[in-house]
Formats: C-alpha cells, sequence, structure tokens
C-alpha cells in the first residue's frame, strides 16, 4: 500500500478510534463542524462526512482582508462539493466591525488586548449562540494534538490549573445546559499528519498561517515544543498522556455545584455581571 495512503488510512482510523473512546459523538446528534477554511477544521469535516454524521459545517468571518476572504471561499468551495449546509457568521454583520477595527479602537484606548485574545473570545461568544439556535447537540473543533499540547504548557506556565482541568477531547468539567458542549475528534492527530492529509485529499485550503497571530505567546509555545519535538520524538503525546493521567484529579476539584451565571447583557454563560465578549463590546461602542 502507498505510504500516503496508509497515512490518509491512519489520521481516519485515530479519529474513528478518538471519538469511540470518548463518546464525543453519536450519528443520531446534529452535529456543527466549526470551520475556519484551514486544513484541521476541512480535515475534520472531511472525515466526519464520510463516516456519516450528521454533520453541518459554522464558520465565523472576522473579516482580516485577504486572509479570511480566501478562507471564507475555500469553505465555501468545499460545503458546495460536498453537499454540506455552511452557516455563515460576520463580526461585521454582528458586531458592526471587523476584527482590525475592534483591535484598533480599544488600543487607541490603551486596552491591549491581542488579536488572538479578542478573536477567540468573540468567535467563542457566537459560536455557542449559534450553535443553540440551530440546535447541535455538539459543537466540533479542528483542534489537533500540537494544538492541545500547547494549551497544555500555556495554561501550567500560567498556573491556570482550572482551565487545564477544561481540556481534553471533550472540554468542560461537567455538562451545562447553556453550553453546546465542544469536542475534538484529531486531538492524537498530529499537526503534520494532517497537513499530510489535507494535502493528499486535495483540499481547497490556505496554509499560510493567520497575519494577526505574529508574536502572541502560543507562537513562541509552539517553537519551544517544536524544537523539543526534533529533539526528543513524542514530546507532544507525553504532554497529552500526562494531562489525562490528572485529568480527573483537576476535574473533581474544580468541579461545582453552584448554578451557571449569565450575563446582564446578551444573556450568555458568564463568570462575572459581564461576559468577555460584552466587555469587549462596551468598550468600542
Amino acid at each position: 500500500m502507498h505510504k500516503k495512503q496508509k497515512l490518509a488510512q491512519k489520521t481516519e482510523k485515530t479519529t474513528e478510534n478518538t471519538i469511540k473512546k470518548y463518546n464525543l459523538l453519536s450519528k443520531k446528534d446534529k452535529i456543527l463542524v466549526a470551520c475556519s477554511g484551514g486544513k484541521d477544521s476541512t480535515t475534520i469535516l472531511h472525515i466526519l462526512k464520510k463516516l456519516k454524521y450528521n454533520v453541518e459545517a459554522i464558520t465565523v468571518d472576522a473579516v482580516i482582508g485577504n486572509y479570511t476572504k480566501e478562507n471564507l471561499e475555500n469553505i465555501k468551495e468545499f460545503c458546495k462539493k460536498h453537499k454540506i449546509k455552511l452557516h455563515i457568521i460576520s463580526f461585521r454583520e454582528e458586531f458592526g466591525f471587523s476584527l482590525c477595527y475592534i483591535r484598533s479602537i480599544l488600543k487607541k484606548k490603551n486596552i491591549n488586548l491581542t488579536s488572538c485574545t479578542i478573536c477567540g473570545v468573540l468567535r467563542r461568544y457566537l459560536l455557542n449562540k449559534y450553535s443553540k439556535k440551530l440546535n447541535a447537540a455538539k459543537l466540533v473543533t479542528g483542534h489537533n494534538l500540537n494544538d492541545e499540547a500547547q494549551g497544555v504548557i500555556m495554561n501550567l506556565l500560567k498556573n491556570n490549573l482550572e482551565l487545564l482541568a477544561r481540556q481534553g477531547p471533550s472540554t468542560g468539567i461537567s455538562k451545562n445546559k447553556n453550553f453546546v458542549q465542544r469536542v475534538k475528534p484529531l486531538y492524537f492527530v498530529s499537526e503534520k499528519d494532517i497537513a499530510d492529509y489535507s494535502k493528499k485529499m486535495n483540499f481547497p485550503v490556505n496554509y499560510a498561517p493567520c497575519p494577526c497571530r505574529k508574536g502572541v505567546y502560543r507562537c513562541l509555545i509552539n517553537k519551544l515544543l517544536t524544537e523539543h519535538e526534533q529533539k526528543n520524538p513524542g514530546t507532544h503525546k507525553n504532554i497529552i498522556k500526562w494531562l489525562l493521567s490528572i485529568s480527573p484529579i483537576l476535574k473533581k476539584k474544580f468541579t461545582t455545584t453552584k448554578k451557571q451565571k449569565l450575563c446582564a447583557n446578551c444573556r450568555e454563560p458568564s463568570q462575572q455581571k459581564l461576559c468577555m465578549a460584552c466587555k469587549i463590546l462596551s468598550k468600542i461602542r
């Protein structure tokens, strides 16, 4: 069997085994796949469709010039070819502004949040809001082995143990009706294997990183782990194995019976009176 064909089968089998082992998805449920138009989300959308799950795609356009324009065209092309329903949400339509404009206004007010932080907060807000509106049972993201290992190290270095407790193939500590549960079927698949799979399948994908990502903390951690992986193969896997070994202890520590608070403004889940999305938006209006 051709080497690339073996790799493709390995990627699909690893994904399928992860779904089964951690009971991530059911073929009876409506599943939304959060798609950026990149290699990871396109790969998981393709595999889930191939495995005959009831999938629809949802994409959030942060309006970052030609970068998101190209990604949007790519995901439209892919979904049309594979007969997958696509839901498109836009920062500009939802908030009235693009990501770059939001960041520039905040910077003028001496609020120095990175583009990744702003984008992450607002994107998660929109994905949860629309996943509920669309009656999705689960929201699938394209996070891979490298992404998750980076997240573990970042949370360790920042002493964010509660965030660490929320990590895993299925995110969160306990089920909550206000959150559509996010799951990560590519949890044990490396970024390299996904890139190879995507290229083998000739997906319409832009492999360039987001132009707003330069200089962010995750990039530094990614560089350090990549260098360590080259010298010590298995580094990313070992980080994830460690997390999963202590995950039950962490989840038990941070499990609470307190009722989930809702944002006073938008009624989305929040630990404070106002959620982070509303706090950011209030600063630019």
